[in-house]
């Protein structure tokens, strides 16, 4: 059974994680221009957020250098100014790199940029970047616009084999296109004991999951049929492993390895039926 994935336009390259197990997946690199407009959206949305916080430190600057002025005379207001002068440069420090960190952590390697743009930013094993990569992309970011216009960055990124800046290679991170799968209805509605799906605990936690750990989870159980029996137990038996061990999923003792992630395929195609299904109807209620 084929992974059935959008197709990648033919300027986009594709970046193979080989498991363990000798299985490969394949994630399409995101292209240049559509990391440009991703930076493009955050740039302007960190300046607006720079600016509306610039405006309140120097309204509350102003009122502590008249407060300063009144109770310690000129020199005490030009110092208490001053301050406010070296807050804005802090404010404008944190935005500038805090808000790629902070998203990206906390949506999964996803910006707001990224998210329109359909891109996220993954380990090149494979698996979620966390805030210790995040960190690492985004202290080299400085570095990659030099000059100007991020050419550094962009030079890098040509003559590297995944179309990663200085950034990315420092971090071994990369950017990806996100994938829509096509789900069959054997994924959704498994045979046998589906008794587990009913599991609130076991819904909260397939909730949870990350895109990546969907993307991973998706992919082993659609091609499950074209992998050898060895490869096959090895590879369910890994994602079990770290469904229980790391995700804190329990795996009642009657269920294989296999099943155990079958189930969690199918929680996961009935939760995002469900946003589709309540996508339309928000949008009613918003207008």
């Amino acid at each position: 059974m084929a992974l059935a994935v959008d197709a990648p336009t033919r300027l986009d390259g594709t970046h193979t994680v080989l498991t363990p197990e000798y299985v490969e997946f394949n994630f399409v690199l995101a292209g240049l221009m559509s990391r440009f407009l991703a930076l493009l959206i955050d740039t302007v949305l960190s300046v607006v957020i720079t600016a509306i916080l610039f405006t309140v430190v120097f309204l509350f600057s102003l009122l502590l250098s008249a407060g300063g002025t009144a109770l310690g005379g000129a020199k005490a207001g030009q110092q208490l100014m001053g301050v406010g002068v070296a807050a804005e440069f802090v404010v404008w420090f944190l935005v500038d790199w805090g808000y790629m960190v902070l998203l990206e952590t906390a949506w999964s390697g996803q910006t707001v940029g990224k998210r329109v743009m359909g891109l996220r930013v993954i380990q090149d094993t494979g698996v979620r970047v966390g805030v210790y990569q995040s960190l690492l992309r985004n202290l080299v970011r400085p570095v990659d616009k030099m000059p100007l216009f991020y050419l550094v960055g962009g030079v890098a990124a040509l003559f590297s084999g995944s179309q990663q800046r200085l950034g990315d290679l420092l971090a071994g991170t990369i950017v990806v296109r996100e994938r829509r799968l096509k789900i069959p209805a054997a994924l959704e509605r498994p045979d046998g004991d589906t008794s587990l799906l009913a599991d609130l605990d076991f819904r909260a936690r397939v909730a949870k999951l990350s895109a990546e750990e969907e993307t991973v989870l998706f992919s082993a159980a659609l091609r499950r049929e074209e992998l050898g029996m060895e490869a096959r137990l090895n590879l369910f038996a890994t994602l079990a492993r770290r469904l229980e061990g790391e995700l804190g999923f329990t795996k009642p003792a009657h269920l294989s390895d296999e099943k155990l992630v079958l189930l969690v395929t199918a929680a996961l195609a009935a939760k995002n039926a469900q946003k589709r299904q309540a996508a339309p109807a928000r949008r009613f209620l918003q207008r």
